[in-house]
């Protein structure tokens, strides 16, 4: 089993990687942390931080697969924890 505390350091420290580090001002990430609403992500940061991803676990985390797949609202309304949630589905 991952442990998803763990998969949620990885995914906040590649996220403040792609997006700069002023979001550490906002305070840790946790898994309510909104994309659109709290961390303000343009599209070409969710690019970056796919790549980032499949550098980091490899082609079993497919998070440009799994968001095509959601619809508009969803990719909206996403959160770290269901990317957290995502990961550890993909690494279980």
């Amino acid at each position: 089993m991952t442990d998803q505390t763990d998969i949620l350091r990885t995914v906040e420290r590649l996220i403040l990687e792609v997006a700069g580090d002023e979001l550490a001002v906002l305070g840790p990430m946790t898994m309510e942390t909104s994309f659109s609403t709290d961390l303000e992500l343009e599209s070409i940061e969710f690019v970056a931080l796919a790549e980032l991803l499949q550098n980091h676990y490899g082609a079993r985390v497919d998070f440009v697969g799994w968001l095509s797949g959601k619809p508009l609202d969803a990719i909206i309304g996403l959160t770290v924890g269901d990317l957290v949630e995502f990961i550890a589905s993909c690494l279980g």
